[in-house]
């Protein structure tokens, strides 16, 4: 007459529920994405993305150091030159915003936090692709990981601890790691965005890097239907010497998180990209959805799909919720 299994024992109070709880979401599995802008006067809110800045320098070392103490584990920088080229020369410039800026946090932080950086050129070409072009306007693969190799190595001395190569170029990981180590960085990681996917939901972050992209990147990023193709990515990236692999975007991506985690034997880092969090935000700015509840469940997801790591735009305010919940 009655079951003789009852799972909802195990639910019937928070104690309960806590004690018995499979997935936990920690601040320090947590990567704040942070927006600097050169000659920026004052940080200046992104209209698609309610609550992210683009910085200045100044405002970004603080947010950066409000970011720390609130206990996330790491910061990935991306920089928005006043100026760009074909090539994306103000990638390697040693004073080039990214690196400047990069030089501050870690002047700023020294080992407190991951310092880590954007190892791409979009946000620095006139044209906004990920790489330099053929005189027919294709991606050039080979010319563009001369570049990339340059690029790291610029990072590094500016004092990031990881750099996150995210052009989805052919060999970009083993370019960077011979790069780096010829170098001298033999410690600098690599975090290699293995599985990006030509997705819709970048508008948002296109718009906080003032992003000069004409066209798509389908030449060069997955295609959202393939699946193995993303364990043939992150195969090839295990072998070239990545540290950490990446799949981006993260939410309707949890299967391929998922795969990844099962084949890598490194971290497994997700990207909750710009067009989650804005339709999060429009949502709950709506009253449509219970925000905190909603970011912390879609967090939750991406921990439990296998991802060690989670660059999120709520990293900080994450933090603060989940710190209040342990308390």
């Amino acid at each position: 007459m009655f079951p003789a299994h009852r799972p909802r024992r195990l639910r019937t109070t928070p104690a309960m529920r806590r004690l018995v709880s499979e997935t936990t979401v920690e601040p320090r599995q947590l990567v704040l994405p942070m927006f600097v802008k050169e000659g920026a006067r004052q940080p200046a809110e992104i209209k698609s993305m309610p609550g992210v800045h683009q910085h200045t320098r100044e405002s970004l070392r603080k947010a950066a150091v409000e970011a720390v103490q609130a206990g996330v584990g790491g910061i990935m920088l991306f920089g928005v030159p006043a100026e760009r080229d074909a090539v994306g020369s103000g990638a390697t410039d040693p004073d080039g915003i990214l690196n400047a800026a990069l030089a501050d946090l870690r002047a700023e932080l020294g080992d407190s936090t991951v310092l880590m950086s954007d190892c791409c050129l979009d946000e620095f070409t006139d044209h906004g692709h990920c790489g330099v072009l053929t005189p027919d306007g294709a991606v050039d693969n080979d010319a563009t990981l001369e570049v990339y190799g340059e690029m790291a190595v610029a990072q590094a001395r500016a004092g990031a601890h990881v750099v996150g190569p995210s052009g989805m170029m052919d060999g970009q990981i083993g370019f960077i790691r011979t790069a780096l180590d010829e170098a001298g960085f033999t410690d600098t990681g690599i975090l290699a965005y293995s599985a990006k996917y030509a997705s819709a939901l970048y508008g948002p972050f296109r718009d906080a890097v003032e992003s000069q992209l004409s066209g798509d990147r389908k030449t060069y990023q997955q295609d959202p239907a393939n699946a193995r193709e993303a364990l043939r990515e992150a195969t090839l990236d295990l072998a070239e010497g990545a540290d950490m692999v990446m799949v981006k975007p993260a939410l309707p991506y949890l299967d391929v998180i998922k795969d990844v985690a099962a084949l890598a034997t490194v971290p497994v880092a997700a990207y909750q990209i710009s067009g989650e969090y804005a339709m999060v935000e429009a949502a709950a700015r709506n009253g449509w959805i219970d925000r905190e509840r909603t970011v912390l469940e879609t967090l939750t997801s991406i921990r439990r799909a296998g991802a060690a790591v989670v660059l999120t735009y709520w990293a900080v305010e994450a933090a603060g919720w989940l710190g209040a919940r342990d308390r």
